[in-house]
């Protein structure tokens, strides 16, 4: 298991000389053509992926994460960068509109108008902890970042920081090779240093993958510069799982063992881990017997870091000891790791209890809640507020479903049906955020193709001459991207 000793802050001339780098290389990068930008990211995957057998050792020995794991997220780590080159090179994630002059237009005479979205500039983004390629430094907050037009510098997690250094090496390598102007990505270190870029004028965007208390301060922080900039913080979630009469009566043991599976993942180091399942009064005792004596047979497993392992150790031992939780299996740690937990409740106490009980604790252990009715389990759902994903394993036919799909969509990004919320899927209509407190920005993704918005501005340019215009904008379309021209769509 790796510590999480802080690592020292870069040097204040150092972080000069790459905020400076940086916002030297917003310009050019913003005048990069489609191809040229896909191939920057094509470029960083090819050397990532040709790296793998020096990489994944790395990312093992400091992350304590199993071969096979490593080897999976490597892949997709490669997989999105190519995907965002893709996205880059098909344009649509521009909007670009045009708009003829339209004397009769009926609000009043148009004017030649033409909007498109432009790179917001130098974005911060703090790595992860729990993937150490996928939300790290070559993760998804880089390559979606990179896909706008936008220069990264890469806050490193102390957790990996000989594969954060190792990884940016090749990232810049692969870069400078694929034409990228000097700047277009660096690496810095230190709690200091991230903080201090944070609040420097060069940067225009930040993005975050952690705990709740370190996005709000770093959000925060953004906030109370003289020019706010978006800080998108994506900080975890407890993910209610909701389990309807019926199909706890028709699939009880395949839902109590996807269940186990689903919570246990990655030693319980996912932020889409369920935290709660519901199930009903009447079927708790089956649940138990399934669940119970195959909690206790699941190997011990190290966790990311001695930080990440104390600090489950605090908040389950918070749990463990609430006078409204009883502990079906009491998981242990030793130099293996930890086993899983496993607590149960019910919903009345859940609900009196809310704050104490409804929070997310990061590693192997989830609670199980007894409801009584369908009254009860909706009653349940109107508790959460801002959640990442919500399961609801159900039969269609029944009433509750609709009742539990009205009051979740409005409280997650993602709602699963008969599945599992861990495994996110990195495609097209992927949505992971949500309302607060998961995000500070419920409007966007960090997963999927959609990520790159949050590095884009729109801007429309109105009768301008066509010398000014962007590529995206000018007569013939140069691009050759989808536009919606007076209001219609035309796909090239």
């Amino acid at each position: 298991m790796t510590s999480t000793r802080s690592t020292p802050a870069v040097p204040a001339e150092e972080l000069e000389a790459v905020l400076d780098n940086a916002k030297a290389a917003s310009g050019k990068l913003e005048s990069a053509r489609p191809e040229e930008l896909a191939g920057m990211l094509r470029g960083v995957a090819d050397a990532l992926e040709g790296a793998t057998e020096e990489l994944v050792p790395l990312a093992q020995r400091e992350s304590g994460l199993p071969e096979g794991r490593l080897r999976g997220e490597l892949v997709r780590t490669t997989f999105q960068l190519r995907l965002f080159g893709d996205v880059v090179e098909e344009g649509s994630h521009l909007g670009a509109a045009l708009d003829s002059p339209a004397p009769d237009w009926p609000t009043g005479a148009r004017p030649d108008m033409r909007r498109v979205s432009l790179p917001l500039g130098p974005v911060l983004v703090f790595a992860a902890s729990n993937f150490p390629f996928a939300f790290s430094v070559a993760g998804g907050d880089t390559a979606s970042a990179l896909a706008a037009g936008c220069p990264v510098v890469v806050k490193a997690h102390p957790g990996h920081p000989e594969l954060s250094r190792r990884t940016a090496e090749l990232v810049t390598i692969a870069l400078r090779e694929a034409g990228a102007p000097e700047g277009t990505f660096a690496l810095i270190e230190g709690t200091e240093s991230g903080q201090a870029a944070v609040l420097d004028g060069r940067i225009r965007a930040g993005a975050f993958t952690g705990s709740n208390s370190g996005g709000r301060a770093l959000f925060d922080l953004a906030c109370s510069r003289a020019d706010p900039i978006p800080f998108y913080a994506e900080m975890g979630s407890v993910n209610p799982a909701f389990v309807t009469p019926e199909a706890a009566e028709q699939r009880g043991g395949e839902i109590a063992r996807g269940y186990l599976d689903s919570y246990t993942l990655g030693v319980g180091q996912f932020c889409t881990k369920p935290g709660l399942l519901f199930v009903p009064q009447q079927a708790l005792r089956e649940f138990e017997e399934t669940l119970v004596p195959e909690v206790r047979q699941r190997n011990a497993a190290p966790m990311l870091s001695s930080g990440i392992a104390n600090a489950f150790r605090e908040s389950l031992n918070s749990l463990r000891e609430h006078s409204a939780v009883r502990e079906l299996v009491t998981g242990g740690h030793s130099e293996d790791g930890v086993t899983p937990t496993l607590l149960s409740t019910t919903t009345e106490e859940l609900l009196a209890h809310s704050e104490e009980l409804m929070g997310e604790c990061f590693g192997p252990v989830s609670l199980l809640v007894g409801y009584s009715d369908t009254d009860q389990l909706v009653e349940a759902a109107t508790a959460f507020s801002g959640e990442l994903t919500a399961t609801v394993q159900g039969v269609e036919d029944e009433k509750v479903v609709e009742s539990l799909f009205g009051l979740l969509r409005s409280r997650a990004g993602r709602l699963v049906w008969n599945g599992w919320p861990t495994g996110v899927s990195v495609s097209y209509a992927m949505q992971h955020g949500g309302p607060y407190p998961a995000t500070t920005a419920p409007t966007h993704t960090s997963v999927g193709t959609a990520a790159v918005e949050r590095f884009l501005r729109p801007v429309s340019f109105q009768n301008a001459p066509a010398a000014v215009l962007p590529d995206a904008l000018r007569d013939g379309n140069p691009l050759g991207i989808p536009r919606r021209v007076d209001g219609e769509l035309y796909s090239a």
